[in-house]
């Protein structure tokens, strides 16, 4: 079961204007269930996306890179479930260029303003003669109003669909931001198998979408790890459709700038962080927060390597406060110079190490307590300056390996 997240309320979920998504059971793995999804979007919108930075990247990702570079205008979106078209060669290539034709043909569109997606099991072909026959289906079923359905159809082993929706005024206007994301295994940025998916009907000057889109990646989707893993389809899309009745955002640094990136920060996060509290066999919610370091990125290498370390990680699942486990992942996180005498550990609300040893004042059962709960906080501070950083994560069960062992049948 997920920690503390529940499925989204269709309701709450607000349509953008100039978005439509489609929805059909096109038999891609497993009949029965919704795999395919179609985003329609208005003439006009800017799409910007990061992407995997594995070296085997899937087909899809490629593809899409390369139709983002053409600079024709993307008008649609097409997400497959079941099958990641990864490790594939040029067959998987071939594939998913045949499923951007295909669409293009049904909305008299170049291939070139076709996005597509994919997610599910590495190294099996990609079925797009299912796909292409499933496309008039979701193209029926479009509707502005569907994202939680397509929520849903981009699952794969998540237990639970994840979207959230905010609204934000910016300059006298109501502005609409909605986000979908899948993942629960092979989680760890870089970017950040993940997909997010999010649209704003805001007026932002394309030339700032791209590097919107990194920014709202690097604090949400690449703060989360789940098992350490980069897949070779992790993708994130930002939307920018222009239908809201406001100036311009020309910049972010001016105050509505400020306020329609906060709010979109916060949805992104929520998404990534669901994505977390779904992990594989996940039973706990884990912030690590590393204070005191001389720059962000040695933050995040403490961070990284306690939320990484297997042996952290399953003294979490037990509720075991065997918490040299942390101050061992702190000493190899690759800080040459690290002084373990300045050293503070703190779990939650209690004080564990003070100057690299045991707090006097700390017991066991304290620690204890601090374990058992579902969401826990690893606050680390490093004395060696004034850098901040924080990563999510969650704790291995028996599950994540019962998951994985199984993955495929």
């Amino acid at each position: 079961m997920p920690v503390n997240l529940s499925a989204p309320d269709p309701a709450g979920l607000h349509p953008v204007p100039g978005v439509l998504l489609g929805i059909a059971e096109a038999g891609i793995r497993k009949a029965n269930r919704k795999d395919l999804t179609v985003v329609l979007l208005e003439e006009g919108a800017a799409v910007a996306g990061v992407f995997t930075q594995n070296r085997f990247c899937a087909a899809p990702v490629q593809i899409c890179r390369d139709h983002l570079a053409a600079g024709m205008g993307i008008r649609a979106i097409l997400v497959n479930t079941g099958n990641a078209n990864a490790g594939t060669g040029d067959d998987g290539l071939m594939r998913a260029k045949s499923t951007c034709i295909a669409l293009a043909q049904h909305l008299d569109l170049a291939p070139e303003q076709i996005l597509p997606f994919s997610t599910g099991v590495i190294m099996e072909t990609l079925p797009a003669d299912r796909i292409n026959a499933g496309l008039p289906a979701a193209l029926a079923d479009a509707r502005a109003d569907h994202w939680g359905r397509a929520a849903e159809a981009i699952m794969t082993t998540d237990t639970i669909a994840k979207a959230f929706s905010a609204q934000v005024q910016i300059g006298g206007a109501t502005v609409t931001i909605t986000g979908i994301s899948k993942g629960a295994g092979m989680i760890r940025p870089n970017m950040a198998t993940m997909l997010g998916f999010m649209a704003t009907d805001a007026n932002i000057a394309p030339a700032l979408l791209s590097p919107l889109a990194k920014d709202l990646a690097d604090a949400s989707f690449n703060r989360i790890t789940i098992d350490g893993d980069t897949s070779t389809n992790d993708s994130f899309v930002v939307i920018a459709t222009h239908k809201a009745a406001h100036a311009q955002i020309t910049s972010f640094d001016s105050a509505d700038g400020r306020a329609l990136k906060a709010a979109m920060q916060s949805v992104a996060q929520q998404l990534a962080q669901a994505i977390v509290r779904d992990g594989e066999g996940a039973t706990k919610f884990i912030t690590v927060r590393v204070e005191g370091g001389k720059t962000g990125e040695e933050c995040r290498l403490v961070a990284y390597a306690i939320a990484h370390s297997p042996l952290v990680k399953t003294a979490f699942f037990a509720s075991d406060p065997n918490l040299g486990r942390i101050l061992a992942a702190v000493g190899y996180a690759g800080i040459a110079d690290l002084d373990q005498t300045h050293i503070d550990l703190f779990l939650d609300d209690v004080h564990v190490v003070v100057d690299g040893g045991r707090n006097p004042s700390y017991r066991e059962e304290d620690g204890q307590r601090v374990m058992q709960q579902s969401e826990i906080t690893v606050r680390i501070q490093l004395g060696r300056g004034d850098a901040v950083d924080t990563v999510w994560t969650c704790d291995f069960s028996h599950e994540y390996v019962t998951i994985n062992a199984d993955y495929r049948s």
